[in-house]
């Protein structure tokens, strides 16, 4: 498992040294239950070991709708089911966020004082709800790892990410795979009490965003295969 990890990190790592900016961003999208956020962690530590690269890990989780926006949608009820679909996130803020980044990253040279830092909204999954302020990425940092279900999805607003990250990798898995992964989870998380009641949360929403997500893919520069992961593992 950790020799797919390095596999995936070293093209990163070579990838970012041909790169003429500041800073490389590096986007890794997948399905529910694709292991996409285990990869990215993974691939951050597996680059921190070199001594020449400070790398941080960004989540598109963070930018989540929180509960009190939620609550004020005329469909409120219907979101909460489909909390985690592309329209109960603030894909607007997001997309400004990504913009702003692109042009840190680019014109702020490394090591520059301490006041030149990002500041992004993280998730809290005990209270459920995004954290301001959460991530902090600083200023020596010089590969960037964001990571996300719908960082490559071709729909308004969305599409837009693609072309504001250096390089694009799709965590790519059998959507039947990843529905039992994501079942499995919800239960091992005291979501849901049944594997029967995990699958049908899923049928309701995870499986119903993985098939958008393929249908609606915008072409990654890299297609890695989904590793074996624990079923409790992110994703």
């Amino acid at each position: 498992m950790d020799s797919e990890y390095s596999r995936l990190a070293d093209t990163i790592r070579q990838q970012a040294s041909k790169h003429s900016k500041p800073r490389y961003l590096v986007a890794i999208a997948g399905v529910p239950g694709s292991g996409k956020t285990t990869t990215a962690q993974a691939v951050v530590q597996q680059l921190n070991k070199d001594l020449n690269i400070q790398a941080a890990l960004l989540s598109m989780d963070g930018f989540h709708l929180p509960r009190s926006a939620l609550d004020q949608l005329p469909n409120s009820q219907e979101a909460y089911i489909r909390r985690g679909a592309p329209w109960t996130f603030d894909v607007t803020r997001f997309v400004t966020f990504m913009h702003d980044l692109r042009i840190w990253s680019d014109k702020t040279p490394l090591a520059a004082p301490s006041s030149q830092i990002i500041q992004a909204p993280g998730f809290d999954h005990e209270a459920k709800d995004p954290v301001e302020d959460k991530v902090v990425i600083t200023p020596d940092t010089n590969i960037i790892i964001v990571e996300g279900n719908y960082l490559l999805l071709d729909e308004p607003g969305w599409r837009d990410l693609a072309d504001l990250v250096d390089y694009r990798v799709f965590v790519d898995t059998d959507l039947q795979e990843a529905r039992d992964r994501t079942a499995k989870r919800h239960v091992l998380a005291g979501i849901e009490k049944t594997l029967e009641d995990g699958y049908r949360r899923v049928d309701s929403n995870d499986y119903l965003n993985g098939v958008s997500i393929r249908e609606k893919l915008i072409g990654p520069d890299l297609v890695v295969k989904s590793v074996s992961l624990n079923v409790n593992g992110a994703g």
